[in-house]
């Protein structure tokens, strides 16, 4: 044994960063635990090249009610499922899903309201100052591709927190026509003829697949719009109190506008829609 002694190296023969190593063993944790140290910061890649703080922030978008977009021929229908709702609320000063933008852009939000606020704020202002210097509106994609390079500052930089946060922007301009943009917290876009995003997402983007058809009128948007809401709403009987409708249409005299739905409009949506879905479940 004293032989074996002699034989074994002190720990003041090895190199430092080796007798760092011998005499602390925890700067060499398991995998697992090193794994979960790189989830605290934006800034810093996990060894598999993801950055978690982002993908957390995506995560709070599917908590958030359910938000559907679809484009038609003529016009792009956005609608949304509030969560704050109460016969005590003023109506015509709160607004939980649906924002304008301007005459021929609205967005709906999903993800936490606040962050989507200092967002708005900045879409609005972009918009706004693109009119003034060019003297016409300001092309959608261009307004969405601003917006999402704010989003993706938000997660290169140490110290701030992503927006946790999505859009559904639908507009209108002169040389696309009407569009329907999706963005998420890590500052991507993507253009689509349909999309949903918040809680049963992916149910409602499967029955879009399966319904959506090019050219779609207005009342045929709009009543897709509703089918999918009543598949992916957790409310027995969805109506104007839990949801908001918008619209960007082309009227008969050829003028694009940006209205909201009335609450009659709304209910009678959703009481046409209600049926389907029973006799769906019948066929099944």
């Amino acid at each position: 044994s004293s032989r074996l002694k002699a034989q074994a190296p002190s720990t003041l023969d090895l190199p430092l960063c080796t007798r760092a190593c011998a005499s602390s063993p925890e700067l060499h944790p398991p995998l697992a635990a090193m794994a979960r140290r790189y989830d605290s910061r934006t800034t810093t890649f996990s060894p598999e090249g993801r950055l978690y703080q982002v993908e957390y922030a995506m995560e709070a978008i599917n908590l958030a009610g359910a938000t559907v977009g679809v484009l038609g021929k003529d016009c792009v229908v956005l609608a949304g499922e509030k969560k704050t709702t109460s016969k005590l609320l003023d109506q015509g000063k709160q607004h939980e899903k649906l924002f304008k933008i301007d005459d021929y852009m609205f967005c709906a939000v999903a993800g936490i309201t606040s962050d989507a606020n200092i967002l708005i704020n900045k879409l609005r202002i972009s918009a706004a100052q693109h009119v003034y210097t060019y003297g016409e509106s300001m092309p959608v994609e261009q307004l969405v591709t601003s917006i999402c390079d704010v989003k993706q500052g938000y997660t290169q930089f140490g110290g701030l927190r992503p927006f946790g946060v999505s859009f559904l922007v639908a507009g209108y301009d002169a040389a696309h026509g009407f569009q329907l943009y999706h963005t998420d917290p890590s500052g991507n876009f993507s253009g689509w003829k349909g999309y949903a995003i918040g809680m049963n997402n992916n149910t409602a983007q499967q029955i879009l697949r399966q319904d959506w058809k090019e050219g779609l009128k207005l009342q045929e948007a709009l009543e897709l719009t509703a089918k999918v809401l009543t598949k992916t709403m957790d409310a027995a009987n969805p109506n104007a109190e839990k949801l908001e409708f918008g619209v960007v249409e082309k009227t008969e005299s050829g003028k694009v506008r940006f209205r909201m739905l009335r609450d009659e409009e709304v209910n009678k949506l959703m009481a046409d829609a209600a049926p389907k879905e029973g006799d769906d479940q019948q066929a099944s």
